[in-house]
């Protein structure tokens, strides 16, 4: 059984609980989807109010297709307004960085057992099938959840042998990155040390895919999604357009 662990939805006056790490939120559209109707599926900033500060509703990408790796969202979240440091130890201003470009961002850590290098590798080698224009393009932000261990040392070294060399890595304090997190709507706690000595990070562990026309995030991935779901959609996403 994986360490990692994906928080469940939580009131705005309680703490996370850990939950199933397949994502909620993901679970929440496919059953909307399949009694046929659209309802407000995406938790903000205070745990209640979406971060957009609009209400994200959601629908499955071809409409009632629910074996269907990527969620539209009706309401797109905007970009995370992260000033972090990468893997040069340099000031990296995510939105101010990835403007007008396609960009997958998602949160994790290095020392997850399975879910983030998962995720990291079924991205990097769907990147690989795309025209070498295409893959110059996409942008793969992979911001910690575990900024006391993952140095950007550590993610400089991780992230190429996960990934691919050319995923930014991102690492800060973790207020901030939490924050970041909550204004797409992805839950995530401080890392704590269980009783057996592991550290373990609860992280929602949602991608979320940003157009490079609007820098908004249209488009949600879950852990499920697979090397042959980002080959077939990332054509779409590099455009902009609904995979």
């Amino acid at each position: 059984m994986s360490a990692e662990k994906t928080p469940a939805p939580q009131p705005a006056d309680g703490p996370a609980r850990p939950g199933r790490r397949t994502p909620l939120i993901v679970a929440a559209v496919a059953i909307v989807a399949a009694i046929g109707i659209t309802a407000a599926v995406v938790g903000g900033g205070d745990g209640t109010t979406p971060a957009n500060g609009s209400g994200s509703v959601a629908v499955v990408s071809g409409g009632d297709d629910t074996t269907r790796a990527a969620t539209v969202l009706d309401r797109p979240f905007t970009k995370p307004g992260l000033v972090l440091t990468d893997t040069k130890g340099e000031k990296y201003d995510l939105r101010e960085r990835t403007k007008g470009k396609p960009t997958l961002i998602y949160f994790g850590y290095t020392h997850c057992p399975d879910v983030c290098p998962l995720t990291m590798s079924n991205i990097a080698i769907a990147k690989k099938q795309l025209p070498k224009a295409d893959q110059d393009k996409l942008q793969v932000v992979f911001v910690t959840t575990d900024p006391e261990r993952d140095t950007p040392a550590e993610l400089g070294k991780w992230l190429p042998a996960a990934g691919d060399p050319s995923f930014t890595g991102l690492t800060g304090a973790f207020p901030t990155i939490q924050a970041g997190a909550r204004e797409i709507g992805i839950g995530i706690d401080p890392p704590k040390k269980g009783k057996d000595g592991k550290v373990v990070s609860m992280h929602g562990a949602q991608v979320i895919a940003f157009s490079p026309t609007t820098d908004q995030g249209y488009v949600l991935y879950g852990e499920d999604a697979s090397v042959d779901d980002y080959a077939k959609d990332l054509p779409k996403l590099i455009k902009g357009e609904n995979p």
